[in-house]
């Protein structure tokens, strides 16, 4: 997750009030913070799933069960990750599931919980696991927040939008042309 990329792109200043923007303006920032949005809610997917696999290694020590080898958890991933394909709430669906390919990159997310750390869950101690669970919802926690802020200047920028076809400020005409 891009830290500072995102800083700037929620940055207040550079949207100012959307009042003043042009239509093609409003419109280009809207798509920026889309395509963000996209690229936000795909590393938080990520996180949760994460957080799925080590949640089943916690029910796993709970019941007393044998560690599996890596191609049983792989074996098991469906059963895994099911349970929490469709949160609570309305939620919104991005207008793409998944960002460009040089934008998959979780490279911090990787460093929390990479395919090795996922791989050794079984060696892990008690407090390791914990420590790891911690880890990755505090970095899906920020995630949501970050798409909240988000979804507010979208929403802010789609008002504006609406407002002035509604008003007669803008017509359909125009995106014809």
């Amino acid at each position: 997750m891009d830290r500072a990329h995102f800083e700037h792109v929620l940055d207040s200043d550079r949207v100012g009030d959307a009042a003043t923007l042009s239509m093609d303006d409003l419109r280009s920032r809207r798509s920026e913070l889309q395509g963000v949005e996209v690229t936000l809610s795909y590393q938080r997917r990520m996180a949760q799933g994460r957080l799925d696999i080590v949640a089943a290694e916690r029910r796993r020590r709970e019941n007393g069960d044998e560690p599996l080898a890596p191609e049983g958890i792989v074996g098991q991933l469906s059963e895994i990750l099911a349970p929490h394909t469709r949160g609570a709430g309305n939620g919104r669906l991005s207008q793409l599931l998944a960002p460009e390919p040089d934008e998959a990159e979780t490279p911090e997310l990787d460093a929390i919980a990479g395919a090795d750390v996922l791989a050794s869950l079984p060696t892990l101690t008690d407090d390791d696991l914990e420590a790891l669970v911690d880890a990755l919802a505090d970095f899906e926690s920020e995630c949501s927040a970050i798409r909240r802020r988000l979804h507010e200047q979208i929403d802010a920028l789609q008002a504006e939008v609406v407002r002035r076809y509604r008003t007669g400020e803008a017509s359909v005409e125009t995106l014809l042309r």
